[in-house]
């Protein structure tokens, strides 16, 4: 899923951009676009899809990201999250319940549950009241949600509620949470709070330890995850859905994805170098641009060296992921690596 954090990709692109580079899914975020330009302004636009014109599905997270991100400007209690907001310093209250109704509001295809993502690693006692909390919060979001669709006002009657999973790195915490969460009959699940502190090699055990008790009808979300080989290695063992701001915050700082390795345009080797950024990409940028010229505007410090390299590396990713796809229809994602994304 591509993020477009304030509904749209930051480097320029827009939602006719991402159709035509792959793009299946949209992530935007609850807590920025409650803050602006508002979620009752995108609602009485039509919803998001209206609002930015996109056609397919968006996923939008709960705001629970932000207690872990914001955390020297919120304050968490039984009823919610209070935030200052980083715009103004205005005090903010997230509720559940209040959660769910921004999203309606916004009428995403799917609405992250709302929880607490906590840094890695924390104090056991702490990680478990957090993780029976999340789970509190999931019913009283469910039973929001529930009520939400049943108003003639709300867009999007057909939204999709999935729940995430949380307990840090402690196994026990996490197999509990799952288990209670996996009760609930959700659209869908979410494995959350990793890529947060803890190793590669500790967030693959967590998975492992995870997975077998999520429920194998449902998708499966890997929150905020991540490198080319973190999603290879996810999928094998049974992740289906990604986010990460990774491609296009590294584009716009000149690091780019390639079926050979990163590549840093920056650097002095491509000042005189007529190739594309990966001779085997077909997307508009290598389709067009050598890598002297992209090197040039990102020295000159052109807005348009944005825009081509972050459509660069979201290309890559959704090829990734379409590569990924075909493997397992053929029964070959075993031998499955990065080269073969082209």
């Amino acid at each position: 899923m591509n993020v477009g954090t304030q509904a749209a990709i930051k480097g320029g692109l827009s939602s006719i951009d991402l159709s035509n580079i792959g793009c299946q899914v949209e992530l935007c975020n609850t807590y920025h676009l409650h803050i602006r330009p508002g979620d009752e302004v995108v609602n009485r636009m039509g919803g998001l899809q209206k609002f930015m014109n996109w056609q397919k599905p968006i996923l939008t997270d709960s705001g629970g990201f932000q207690v872990f991100s914001l955390a020297n400007l919120r304050n968490i209690t039984e009823d919610g999250v209070t935030f200052a907001s980083h715009i103004d310093g205005k005090k903010i209250h997230i509720t559940p319940e209040a959660s769910m109704r921004i999203q309606s509001n916004l009428a995403s295809t799917i609405a992250m549950a709302f929880d607490e993502c906590i840094e890695n690693p924390a104090p056991k006692e702490y990680v478990q009241a957090s993780s029976e909390r999340t789970i509190r919060w999931l019913s009283r979001c469910s039973a929001e949600m529930n009520h939400l669709k049943e108003l003639t006002q709300t867009i999007n009657p057909h939204q999709q509620l999935w729940g995430i999973n949380q307990g840090g790195t402690y196994k026990d915490i996490r197999i509990e949470n799952m288990q209670k969460i996996a009760e609930m009959g959700l659209e869908g699940y979410a494995i959350g709070g990793l890529a947060v502190g803890e190793s590669p090699e500790e967030m693959l055990e967590i998975i492992r330890t995870v997975e077998p008790h999520m429920p194998d009808n449902k998708p499966r979300y890997l929150m905020g995850v991540g490198t080319p080989e973190n999603i290879i290695d996810a999928v094998k063992e049974g992740i289906d859905f990604f986010d990460c701001v990774m491609p296009s915050r590294n584009a716009r700082h000149g690091k780019l994805f390639t079926s050979f390795g990163d590549l840093n345009i920056l650097n002095k080797q491509y000042e005189l170098d007529k190739n594309p950024i990966d001779p085997k990409c077909s997307c508009p940028t290598c389709s067009n641009f050598t890598r002297s010229y992209l090197r040039h505007l990102f020295k000159a410090k052109e807005i348009l060296a944005l825009r081509l390299a972050v459509i660069h590396n979201l290309y890559f990713y959704n090829k990734l992921m379409e590569k990924i796809r075909l493997s397992i229809e053929n029964n070959t994602f075993d031998k499955f690596t990065i080269s073969e994304v082209y």
